[in-house]
């Protein structure tokens, strides 16, 4: 009966956390009035920038201009973004105290003249009417607000991201973030206005934070400036990882550990809720011939359908993967030993070929 209960506990604090905070479709404010910048900070991104690029000039609101960092990139990641006709910056030399995202946006908003800023990931993917939903739904918010792109996979390691995208999703739209004064941005998708990302002196701000994007978040909510995040669902998509599993364990344990720390202490209780009843359930595929294998195999199948539900609003992982949800879960558990072991024993965490110091918060 005790195995029953938290499996149903469980679930339960998956569907509280959960928020179908979509974009906002229609709205009165006119974009057209506004002047767009869209900075989009680029190391190594030769595969990802067409997807990006090809979809802004394809919007039904055009930007007033575009702007591509080359972050000291290795491949052709200027080339191709010269070749759509953009604005091309060389990012200057990484000075000291800042990490080489922050660096590179900062340098790209200094080269912009808009009245709003659009900052994009350079795997994000953005449908024809995204842009002109997002600058609406700023308008109706207010203040600044950021979006958690729908996650497109295409090959199997890719889907093992199942398990850390539904946390992430979980801690961006839990409604117990809504009055957290650490309250943080989804760095992918981030639009504001010039005046207030000036008001808060923006990345300079938070130049040699690791998490960057939380502690933005956390620098408007300082300056009273309302903080929002939607999902991004058909607006809003990216692809994450398809430079290989190497990247992808990197890319999410960079900050799965000290990202914790952001969150509410009752977001974090029902997380955890959630995720010790998915790790018990899970166990059922080595306890099936127990006598718990009837309770395990019925939490197991439980969470299954749970994820069927959420993963429609949060990625396309394939009809098979929720089933096997133990194989995400276990892919997670590695996740965070290895974010641990950058953390507590190495002091720095890898990204792009760069180590961002923990402590210190700089880039070698």
């Amino acid at each position: 009966m005790g195995l029953y209960l938290l499996f149903v506990i469980g679930c339960l604090s998956g569907l509280v956390l959960f928020r179908r905070r979509f974009i906002p479709r229609g709205g009165e404010a006119d974009p057209c009035s506004e002047r767009l910048s869209v900075i989009i900070p680029a190391r190594n991104e030769e595969k990802n920038l067409p997807f990006i690029l090809e979809s802004l000039l394809a919007q039904t609101f055009k930007p007033g201009e575009i702007i591509v960092v080359d972050d000291c990139s290795e491949d052709r990641t200027k080339e191709i973004a010269e070749s759509y006709g953009v604005t091309v910056i060389e990012n200057p030399t990484l000075p000291a105290g800042w990490t080489g995202k922050t660096w590179a946006v900062w340098n790209g908003f200094q080269h912009s003249s808009g009245d709003t800023i659009a900052f994009l990931d350079a795997d994000i993917r953005l449908s024809p009417h995204a842009l002109e939903a997002l600058l609406k739904a700023r308008a109706k918010s207010g203040g600044v607000i950021s979006v958690v792109p729908f996650h497109h996979t295409e090959k199997f390691y890719e889907r093992l991201a199942l398990i850390p995208n539904i946390l992430g999703v979980f801690a961006f739209t839990s409604l117990f973030e809504h009055k957290n004064p650490r309250k943080g941005l989804y760095g992918s998708c981030i639009i504001t206005t010039r005046s207030d990302y000036e008001k808060i002196n923006g990345h300079s701000s938070i130049r040699g934070e690791l998490l960057d994007d939380l502690n933005l978040g956390a620098r408007y909510r300082e300056a009273e400036i309302d903080v929002t995040n939607f999902i991004g669902h058909d607006l809003v998509s990216f692809r994450m990882y398809p430079h290989g599993l190497k990247s992808e364990l990197q890319g999410f344990g960079k900050g799965a550990v000290l990202s914790t720390s952001r969150l509410s202490i009752w977001t974090i209780i029902l997380i955890a809720l959630w995720f010790v009843g998915l790790i018990v359930s899970a166990s059922a595929v080595f306890l099936w011939n127990t006598s718990w294998a009837y309770p395990l195999i019925s939490g197991y199948l439980l969470y299954a359908l749970h994820i069927y539900y959420l993963v429609r609003y949060v990625g396309h992982f394939g009809k098979i993967t929720p089933l096997l949800h133990i194989l995400s879960t276990l892919f997670f558990l590695v996740i965070l030993l290895y974010s641990a072991y950058q953390v507590v024993f190495l002091g720095h965490v890898l990204w792009k070929g760069r180590a961002v110091e923990v402590g210190g918060h700089r880039d070698k």
